[in-house]
């Protein structure tokens, strides 16, 4: 954090400041290899705690309802203006808080109570808005879903094809939080075209590679495309919709004032930086390390006898199942979090676990990568994770392994954190 800033927080509030400080320090130190995160810019720092978070800004671009908008249109307009040119889309709405927000107004743009919607279960890789029992959205929908293959972990678009036209959703989602392989969007949308559906498409986790070229986009099949503005994107957390011209309107309105009040401004201003920052050609590179890292370090696991749900990866993402480890998800995951590598525990496909204490763990090379970590850096790290798991009540072990970490990144600076 900048002095100045360390210097008024702990002025004010001690308690506050002695917190920040210590997580800072802990991003500084771990390896994080949680898939949904990363380290954004000292730009996009600067602009999130900015004055612009004293704003009211409701509605859009040159209709709000309070006066004093002069820059601030100016800034939401270079947002969706960026967001647009990056993503080849027609229209983009930079407003959504997050992600689930911003799925949850393509449900109110265009869905009625009742009506079916058909996703990814959770259990095989999809997200909690895409139709599961637990959200809003399987509450209020009739939810259909659709899963893996047993044999290969992996989507079966015949059997996608063959439930979609039994049930005849009005909305088919494809997407998820723990898909490690490439998305087939053009297949999912000539399945949504056949049998009558508005095809989303949720990138979230693979935004960032999808602006860059390391994943195809969905953006020419999709009628609406959701996504947060974190994780491989590199931005903060907050949400975007993108869609075609038809259903702009729709769009906008279900958004505001369908959904919520006035816009976060200061999170607009630095979802904007991180879309000028994507059009680099840094972050072309950078997306396509993160495939090659989580590669390296996929491979550098099942060396060591690890099962890697589809046997690895295309994109940021692993999901591994510790059974033959001997150990559940949740003890691994602690374990390498005292060890100084942070992820988290998760259901894999077909998991007998429950989910609070599942046989899995996912984990991404995102933060790692903008670390600049490479291939070499991955493969120790899979040497570690495994000396770990294989002791996982091995304190003296984690210990030093944590030690050997913090060396590790002390050669690696985090983007945005000042080097002590």
């Amino acid at each position: 954090m900048h002095p100045a800033l360390q210097s008024t927080l702990a002025a004010v509030d001690p308690e506050i400041a002695d917190l920040i400080a210590a997580e800072e320090r802990r991003q500084r130190d771990k390896v994080r290899l949680i898939a949904s995160e990363n380290y954004v810019s000292g730009a996009v720092l600067a602009a999130t705690g900015s004055v612009l978070t004293n704003k009211y800004s409701e509605g859009y671009p040159g209709k709000r309802y309070y006066e004093g908008q002069q820059y601030i249109d100016q800034i939401e307009q270079l947002c969706i203006d960026r967001a647009k040119t990056l993503f080849g889309a027609d229209h983009a709405n930079v407003q959504p808080y997050s992600g689930s927000p911003a799925n949850l107004a393509i449900y109110f743009a265009f869905l009625k109570p009742g009506d079916t919607v058909m996703g990814m279960g959770l259990p095989a890789g999809g997200h909690l808005t895409h139709g599961w029992g637990v959200s809003i959205t399987g509450s209020y929908f009739r939810s259909v879903q659709y899963g893996v293959r047993k044999d290969t972990h992996r989507i079966d678009l015949d059997e996608v094809r063959d439930l979609a036209r039994k049930e005849k959703p009005k909305l088919l989602f494809a997407g998820g939080t723990a898909i490690p392989r490439t998305i087939d969007f053009a297949a999912f949308g000539e399945i949504a075209r056949e049998v009558g559906a508005v095809f989303a498409a949720d990138i979230a986790h693979i935004a960032g590679l999808v602006a860059a070229g390391a994943h195809p986009s969905p953006v020419p099949v999709a009628d609406v495309v959701s996504t947060t503005t974190h994780k491989t994107l590199r931005g903060p957390r907050g949400g975007m919709l993108l869609c075609k011209a038809a259903h702009q309107k729709a769009i906008d309105r279900a958004v505001f004032p369908g959904l919520q009040g006035g816009p976060h401004n200061h999170t607009t201003a630095g979802i904007a930086i991180a879309l000028k920052e994507a059009q680099a050609a840094e972050f072309t590179t950078y997306a396509h390390q993160i495939i090659a890292n989580a590669r390296a370090l996929a491979a550098g696991l099942v060396e060591r006898g690890w099962a890697l749900v589809t046997g690895g990866t295309d994109n940021h993402l692993i999901l591994a199942d510790l059974t033959s480890k001997g150990v559940s998800g949740k003890i691994g995951a602690k374990a390498l979090d005292a060890a100084g590598m942070e992820l988290n525990y998760n259901s894999v496909p077909f998991d007998p676990r429950k989910p609070f204490d599942p046989s899995g763990i996912r984990l991404g090379t995102p933060s790692v990568t903008s670390r600049g970590m490479k291939e070499p850096e991955m493969r120790q790290i899979a040497a570690w994770m495994d000396a770990v798991v294989s002791a996982p009540t091995d304190a003296g072990l984690h210990q030093k392994i944590s030690g050997e970490i913090r060396e590790l990144c002390s050669r690696f600076p985090a983007p945005g954190i000042l080097v002590d």
